[in-house]
C-alpha cells in the first residue's frame, strides 16, 4: 500500500476570515473617529486663518533722498528719488551691490494711491540675462508709450506687469501688480527725473 504525499506544487484554497458584525462595527469606529478628528483638527485650524484678513501693504514713507544720497558714491550715477504726487508713499529704498547677480543697482519699493505696489529697479550695468532674471517668468506682450518713451510690457503669469526701457545707458524697470495707469505715472516721473540728471 503505497502513501500518498501532498503536491507542494497544489495550493490550498485560501481561507477568507468572516467578521461578525460587532467586530465590523469596532473596526470601522476607529475609521470614522480618525476621520472625525482630523476633520476637526482641520477646522480648528482654518478658523483663525479664515477671521484674519490679508494684510494690506503698508504705507511706510522711507525719506528715498537721503537714501539716494547715500547710494550715489557707490552707484557711479544719480540714483532716482522721486517727487510723486499725493497718495503715493515708499516702503523701501536700498543700493544692491549686484554680489549675487553681477548687476549692482538702485530699488525703490512704491506704494500706489489704490495701495498697490510698483517697485522701481535702476542700473547702468543691465545686460539680456539679468533683465530675464529681474523679470521673473514674465514674456514680451508688447510696447507702452509713456512719459515720451517707448516702454517693453511683460506680462508675468502671476498678474504682475514690467515696463523696461533704456535712457541715456540706464536701464529702468517697474514692476508691480497695480494698473497701467499708474505706472504711466511712475514711468513719466522717472524719465523727467533722469532726463533732468
Amino acid at each position: 500500500m503505497s502513501e500518498t504525499h501532498p503536491d507542494p506544487q497544489q495550493t490550498d484554497d485560501t481561507v477568507t476570515p468572516v467578521l461578525t458584525a460587532k467586530q465590523a462595527k469596532r473596526a470601522n469606529a476607529t475609521v470614522m473617529g480618525m476621520l472625525i478628528a482630523t476633520g476637526l483638527t482641520l477646522a480648528l485650524c482654518l478658523v483663525p486663518v479664515l477671521l484674519n484678513p490679508a494684510p494690506k501693504m503698508q504705507a511706510r514713507d522711507v525719506d528715498v533722498a537721503a537714501a539716494a544720497n547715500q547710494a550715489a558714491g557707490d552707484a557711479g550715477y544719480v540714483p532716482l528719488a522721486l517727487e510723486l504726487p499725493d497718495g503715493w508713499t515708499a516702503n523701501y529704498a536700498r543700493w544692491n551691490a549686484g554680489t549675487n547677480d553681477g548687476v549692482p543697482n538702485w530699488e525703490v519699493g512704491y506704494l500706489t494711491p489704490e495701495t498697490e505696489f510698483i517697485s522701481l529697479t535702476q542700473t547702468n550695468a543691465a545686460n539680456p540675462t539679468w533683465i530675464f532674471q529681474h523679470t521673473g517668468d514674465s514674456t514680451v506682450s508688447g510696447e507702452r508709450q509713456s512719459g515720451g518713451v517707448t516702454w517693453e510690457l511683460r506680462d508675468s503669469s502671476n498678474g504682475e506687469a514690467t515696463l523696461v526701457t533704456e535712457i541715456e545707458g540706464q536701464t529702468l524697470l517697474l514692476s508691480g501688480s497695480a494698473d497701467l495707469a499708474e505706472f504711466d505715472v511712475l514711468a513719466e516721473h522717472a524719465v523727467q527725473d533722469l532726463r533732468g540728471n
